[in-house]
Formats: C-alpha cells, sequence, structure tokens
C-alpha cells in the first residue's frame, strides 16, 4: 500500500513538473513520466529527428527532457524572431553540469556559456572591441592570415603531390592567427607542444559530442558516474594548464605601456578592476575566456575551410571559375586585400556558400528564456531551454533555389554581382552570435583568397561519386 502511495506520489509531482502552462505552449510528441521525449530522441542524429518533428508539428515544437522543457524553433522567420527580436528574452544560457567542475558563477564564466547578465555584456563588449584593435575586419587581419597562408601553402608544398590528409595543417593554420590575436605569437607546425594542444582540442571536440556527456545537461547526476566525463575532464584539464602557462609568462612580462594582445589587453581590464570583487575582470575568468575565443574560432573556422576544400575537389568546374576570377583581380604579382572582395563577387559568393551548405553547426547552442516571452504566437515560459534549428534555415526550399546542393549562384543576382541573404546564419544570430561569425567568416575568407591565390590545384586521391553528408545536411 505505501509503495502505491509512492508511486502515485510521484507520477502527480511529475504530472505537475511537466503539466503545459499554456494552452498556447507550442505542441509535440507524447512522452514518457519521468524520462520525458528522451528515449525517444535520437540523439546521433538531433538535426534530423528535428526536422521529421517539423513536418509534424511545424516550425515551433516542444520536448521534454526529464523535467526540463525544451522547444525548438525552425523556419527563418521564427528563428529571426527568438534570437533578434526578442533576444533579451531568449539570450540566456541553460545550466551545463560540465561547467561545476570549473566553479562557473556570475563574474567567471568566459563568455559562450556565461549567463546572461551584465558581466557577460561587459566581456562581450570587451572581447569584441579589442579584437577590433587587433585587427578583426581590418586590413591588419589579412595581412596577418596572408602571412600564415603563406605557412599553409608552403606545408602543402612540401607534399610534392603526393596524397595527404590537410586536417591538421589546416588546423594549425587557423589556430595560429588566433594565436597571433590572443597571444601574440605564433608556432610552427612541428613543434610538439602545438601539436599536443591541437589534439586536445580534437579531444574536446569529439568528447564533447558524446551522448551521454550531452545527456548529463538533463540528468548532472551522469557527470559523477565513471567514465562518463572522464575524457572530457582530462583534456579539458590538459588544456587549461597549457592556457595558465601562456597566461603566467605574459603576467610576468606584462608592460602597463605596451599592449602586445588580447591576454595584454585583459590584465589591464584586471588591474582597473582590482579590489571590486563583482568585476567580471578576474584572472580566473580571464582563463575561460581564452579558452572559449581559442576554441571557437579555432574549431568553426578550421571546419568550414575543410570542407571548402572538399568541395573545390568535388567541383572543379567551381574550383577553375574561383582561380580565374581571382588570377584576373588580384594577380600573380601581390597579396589580396581587403579591396579586392567586391571586385571578386564569384569568389564571395562561393565562400558563403561553403557555410550555407556545409552547415557545422545545424542546431544552435541552447538557449534559455530569462522571462516568459513568444514566438510564433506561441507562449514560451521563463526557464525554458531553446533549440534554434539553424538548418532549417540554410536548407529552407523557400529561401535558396537549391537547398541541397553546393550551388553558389544562391548568393548572386542575375548579372552575377553578389547578394547577402538575410537568411544566411550559419553561426546562429543576435547578441549571442557575433564574436564567433566574425571570427570564422573573415579568417575563412581571408585565408581562402590567400590560398587560392597560390594557384595550386586541388584532387581528390581517389575519386568518389558520393559527396560526404555534413552534419546538417537532413532531407
Amino acid at each position: 500500500m505505501l509503495a502505491l502511495f509512492f508511486t502515485a506520489f510521484a507520477l502527480l509531482f511529475d504530472f505537475l513538473k511537466r503539466r503545459r502552462s499554456s494552452s498556447r505552449y507550442p505542441p509535440g510528441p507524447s512522452s514518457w513520466p519521468f524520462f520525458g521525449n528522451i528515449l525517444q530522441a535520437d540523439f546521433t542524429n538531433l538535426p534530423k529527428y528535428c526536422a521529421q518533428l517539423k513536418k509534424k508539428y511545424g516550425d515551433v515544437f516542444s520536448l521534454q527532457f526529464c523535467w526540463d522543457k525544451v522547444v525548438v524553433i525552425n523556419g527563418f522567420e521564427s528563428v529571426k524572431e527568438g534570437l533578434v527580436n526578442k533576444s533579451d528574452d531568449t539570450s540566456d544560457r541553460p545550466h551545463f553540469s560540465v561547467n561545476e567542475k570549473h566553479a562557473f558563477k556570475e563574474n567567471c564564466s568566459g563568455v559562450v556559456l556565461a549567463r546572461y547578465g551584465q558581466s557577460w555584456r561587459d566581456v562581450r563588449r570587451f572581447s569584441l572591441s579589442t579584437l577590433r584593435d587587433f585587427g578583426l575586419g581590418k586590413k591588419s587581419l589579412v595581412e596577418r592570415v596572408t602571412e600564415e597562408a603563406g605557412f599553409l601553402c608552403s606545408a602543402f608544398k612540401t607534399k610534392n603531390g603526393r596524397p595527404f590528409d590537410p586536417h591538421f595543417l589546416i588546423n594549425n593554420a587557423v589556430s595560429n592567427v588566433i594565436c597571433s590575436i590572443i597571444f601574440g605569437d605564433r608556432f610552427e607546425y612541428d613543434d610538439n607542444k602545438f601539436q599536443n594542444v591541437l589534439k586536445l582540442f580534437e579531444d574536446i571536440v569529439h568528447a564533447g559530442s558524446d551522448i551521454l556527456l550531452q545527456l548529463t545537461n538533463v540528468i548532472p547526476v551522469l557527470v559523477h558516474v565513471p567514465g562518463v566525463a572522464s575524457k572530457f575532464f582530462r583534456a579539458q584539464d590538459n588544456l587549461f594548464d597549457f592556457l595558465r602557462g601562456i597566461i603566467t609568462e605574459h603576467k610576468e612580462s606584462w608592460d602597463p605601456n605596451v599592449k602586445r594582445d588580447f591576454i595584454d589587453a585583459f590584465f589591464e581590464e584586471v588591474q582597473k578592476a582590482k579590489g571590486d570583487p563583482k568585476s567580471s575582470f578576474n584572472e580566473r575568468n580571464l582563463l575561460l575566456t581564452v579558452f572559449d575565443m581559442f576554441s571557437a574560432g579555432t574549431e568553426t573556422t578550421s571546419t568550414t575551410l575543410r570542407f571548402g576544400l572538399l568541395y573545390m575537389i568535388l567541383y572543379p568546374d567551381i574550383q577553375s571559375k574561383v582561380q580565374e576570377e581571382i588570377d584576373r583581380v588580384i594577380g600573380r604579382g601581390r597579396n589580396p586585400t581587403m579591396d579586392d572582395r567586391s571586385s571578386m563577387p564569384y569568389t564571395n559568393a562561393v565562400i558563403h556558400e561553403i557555410q550555407r551548405y556545409s552547415d557545422i553547426l545545424p542546431l544552435s547552442v541552447p538557449h534559455l528564456t530569462s522571462r516568459d516571452t513568444e514566438v510564433n504566437g506561441f507562449f514560451i515560459p521563463k526557464g525554458t531551454t531553446l533549440f534554434f534549428n539553424l538548418s532549417s534555415v540554410l536548407k529552407d526550399e523557400s529561401i535558396w533555389a537549391r537547398p541541397y546542393q553546393f550551388y553558389p549562384e544562391n548568393f548572386l543576382d542575375a548579372d552575377g554581382q553578389f547578394v547577402k541573404r538575410e537568411a544566411f546564419i550559419p553561426f546562429s544570430a543576435g547578441s549571442r552570435s557575433a564574436a564567433r561569425s566574425h571570427r570564422a567568416g573573415a579568417s575563412a575568407e581571408a585565408l581562402k583568397h590567400s590560398g587560392a591565390a597560390e594557384r595550386s590545384r586541388t584532387q581528390l586521391a581517389t575519386r568518389t561519386s558520393e559527396l560526404p553528408s555534413a552534419p546538417g545536411q537532413c532531407s
């Protein structure tokens, strides 16, 4: 009898926790008691699972992960409303269990996963301003990238036409551009310490995509189960040790009259904030901010470039058109500049199409509503986790002429001139997207121009008739 009472009480408690707070709450599939939709969801291919639910429930639908309310937002108009028009309501971050290890708190949580508030605004504003000071969006960045592209092409040439995997060489180049801004220096490609750091990033990305680790965000106790998060934590700790060493070196040689890089600029803010325990400018937050900038910029840009290289191999006609335009505009006697972009509409269209078609971030990093809001007429209560399905925008058949094909003409008008599309949001939109999208777009574009200017031609070692699927490709 007692067992029956506790079962009934648990079911009632579960019902009260999961009940819909409004008749206008988004529709969604039926869920199991306690587990919600976790047992139904395909975590191995969440974008495809969301695409299937979109066909049944529309652009805005709900899920239940244990007791966490989840709403998935699809389609350009709904995504724009949620990310841009309602950004003050939807820009918070949910709780991430893996962050407990590093004692995240309001004034010490980096940028990417920081809670939406004044601390995040201060660090974000500082980061964007400092990145611009050190070249983001300016000619000086192109000069850095052009120099690094020269090193990358030289590394390619050492292969003497033999087949090779460019993965880590591209990672080297991208990371060095970011290192030059954040650390004020670059690393040689054969530097063992640098290679180990890049391997740690790979380990973090792969471990972070593990299904069990993702489930720790809805079942926090899992993070303490042996083997679930150990690989992720081990790689993260080792990477933090590397970054901590660089920060210590900067601190020991810091001169307030000379601002060498991002770390020096942050140290200046730390000095100004001394005595203020609530300030987000502290040495612990410097470590987390540098980690965020280095990891987010490296992964998105290098993955974009690898897909770009793949598409140039698989579509030699497009590669030839890009090379022809670069030869005509830039020629063989100089390096590319930012001013060349307006004279190279086809190359610009190809760079944008690479990002659209590869769709490397099909679902946004989770958001959280900080207050009750509405999207597309649906009521979404405070404390709801939001996923914005960026793939549904980048592959929208009502927007793109050929959404499931690599088609640079998606960004060209009838006269062959480049057209920036409002629905081009490969790395999200709104207040949370700025730093990541600027780093990835600017670095990828400059490296692509510089690399192509070397007039090298790429091809597959073994020809295949099938195009490997990008993460967000789900028809």
